[in-house]
């Protein structure tokens, strides 16, 4: 008798969007009988998600620690008597970690474009979540496949956080946004374009290196007290789920999945031209799209929404639609599927 397929996930990566995408996508996979272990850091907010699927092992994985060479061993081993379908390797880091296993597809999934492929050498496919990623390697000099399978959001039932909680008028325009505070997430063109909306209010789920200059500029901007500084949290739906419109303004964005959470709640949203938006969401009809860095069309966007409410339901049902039709979890899931037992569809053409 033939055994389930077996999934081998390498991820070493930290908090974030990436990350919740990962845990997703295993209980995803597993809700389809597919049996999997885990290599991961330790110390993770989602290691009890993944440990409730299958397998542990954390190790930091660092090329200072000695304990690197243990976890070449225990892959090594795990591989050899576990014999899973598919050893799946989240961003380059955990790429190093593959071997030249016979006998197992070996993939790459990245949400990012690489600047390199040096440590890709063991791989037998690279996958992106934009179409983009996929020529990037190319062009980089990958000849074996590049594939793209983007990601999903879950159908989402959120219990919308109470805007008393967060001293919050409840008849306020509330813009959400969130990410890292770090430069490529463009918080900053959050605050200035809410400085043009008069009455408007601003939730920035996160936290992050940039989490002062963004206090300050809010001060500097003189809309401090129509701004809230959420902190991380493991679950943003709640919060998004409280507001009147959701914005992504960044400036690199490679494919953004707390946009595609609003579109899951039937939050209206706006977002700049970046990588990922750009490829799948479409301007003025699932929402609408600013160009990078102009903080004057962002607010111009999000005044739209609050002054056509009925327009902004219209692009919110767009957008669930859109999900469901470009991006759902079971075509995704598929694709995935497709991959594991070596076949390689053509997935790079958008819809």
């Amino acid at each position: 008798m033939t055994h389930p397929t077996r999934v081998l996930h390498i991820h070493f990566g930290k908090e974030g969007g990436a990350e919740r995408f990962f845990v997703k996508l295993a209980q995803a996979l597993g809700r389809r009988g597919v049996e999997q272990r885990f290599i991961i850091r330790p110390a993770r907010s989602w290691d009890g998600q993944v440990s409730a699927l299958g397998p542990v092992i954390r190790n930091n994985f660092s090329a200072m620690s000695p304990l690197s060479l243990l976890a070449h061993v225990q892959a090594n081993r795990w591989v050899r008597q576990w014999q899973p379908n598919a050893v799946m390797a989240w961003m380059p880091r955990a790429a190093r970690l593959v071997h030249p296993w016979p006998d197992v597809v070996k993939l790459a999934r990245m949400g990012d474009f690489p600047g390199n492929l040096k440590h890709f050498g063991n791989c037998d496919l690279l996958v992106g979540n934009v179409p983009g990623i996929a020529q990037t390697c190319r062009d980089l000099g990958w000849t074996k496949p590049a594939l793209t399978i983007a990601n999903f959001t879950p159908a989402i039932t959120p219990t919308p956080v109470s805007r008393a909680s967060l001293t919050t008028p409840e008849d306020a325009f509330l813009i959400v946004a969130g990410g890292r505070f770090q430069p490529r997430k463009a918080l900053d063109m959050a605050v200035r374009a809410l400085a043009r909306l008069p009455g408007a209010w601003l939730w920035l789920v996160g936290d992050g290196s940039m989490r002062t200059e963004l206090e300050q500029l809010a001060v500097k901007l003189n809309v401090a007290d129509r701004v809230r500084f959420v902190g991380w949290v493991n679950d943003p739906s709640n919060y998004i789920a409280a507001g009147n419109a959701f914005l992504m303004p960044s400036r690199h964005e490679p494919l953004g999945n707390l946009l595609l959470e609003a579109w899951s709640l039937g939050v209206p949203s706006v977002s700049t031209r970046s990588d990922g938006p750009n490829w799948y969401m479409r301007d003025g009809v699932d929402g609408l799209m600013a160009d990078i860095d102009d903080e004057v069309q962002i607010a111009s966007a999000l005044a739209f929404l609050r002054d056509n409410p009925e327009q902004a339901k219209t692009f919110a049902r767009n957008a669930a639609q859109r999900l469901e039709d470009f991006l759902s979890e079971d075509s995704i899931c598929n694709d995935y599927m497709r991959v594991f037992r070596g076949e390689l569809p053509g997935l790079d053409a958008a819809s």
